[in-house]
């Protein structure tokens, strides 16, 4: 299955984290923004870099942009241009939006005109968006330290009805099971022999590069 692409429109700091974080994660990625200079800063950290207006529907027509898996809109401070650009993807017919909101009322606009995901970056930093992005299994990711990570995954569908022992998660992928949550119960240092069931949530502790091929061989078969 070929891999997914991402376009990153605006790449102040929220916007270059998932841009930097998701091409580090071996993704491509286009970084798309207006100001010259810090599409020059983000030339060496992601696939292809462009400068151009993003509330201009010609410009993004011209990049291909509807043949993007996902486009993340990090638009900074200028709401409007964010509505206006989400818009024209939508219009596009992008598959998969998902847009920065400065604040409650921004995000209400932006589900009303039809954002997919709608993330607030005091809440979201771009490392856990990127993660999310990668595997919307995904339903929380912890740093520990710069090298290691906790990810709470929901069960996906190649794991269900197979053991822990099945899996094998620590030989493939050196990531250990910590814990499986079902409905709010949760079952500490599971046997090898238990089954994942459709509703489980697995908490999984690794090194950040071996949960990514853990994120990536789950979300992509």
């Amino acid at each position: 299955m070929a891999k997914k692409q991402f376009a990153v429109i605006g790449m102040g700091r929220f916007g270059s984290s998932i841009a930097t974080s998701l091409t580090n994660m071996g993704y491509e990625v286009l970084a798309i923004d207006s100001n010259e200079q810090r599409i020059q800063e983000s030339i060496n950290t992601v696939t292809h870099a462009v400068t151009a207006d993003s509330t201009d529907e010609e410009a993004l027509r011209s990049l291909g942009i509807r043949n993007f898996d996902v486009v993340v809109v990090a638009i900074g401070d200028d709401i409007q241009a964010s509505i206006l650009t989400t818009l024209i993807l939508k219009d596009l017919g992008v598959k998969m939006t998902v847009v920065k909101a400065q604040n409650e009322l921004h995000g209400k606009v932006l589900q009303k005109i039809g954002a997919d995901k709608i993330v607030y970056p005091e809440r979201d930093m771009g490392l856990r968006v990127a993660h999310h992005l990668i595997s919307p299994n995904i339903l929380d990711y912890i740093e520990l330290s710069d090298d290691y990570s906790i990810i709470e995954v929901k069960a996906p569908e190649a794991m269900i009805g197979r053991s822990l022992k099945q899996l094998d998660i620590r030989a493939k992928f050196k990531c250990n099971v910590m814990a499986i949550k079902n409905n709010g119960v949760m079952n500490i240092a599971p046997y090898a022999e238990d089954l994942i069931r459709g509703e489980d949530v697995l908490v999984i502790v690794g090194k950040n590069s071996d949960l990514t091929n853990l994120e990536k061989a789950y979300s992509e078969g």
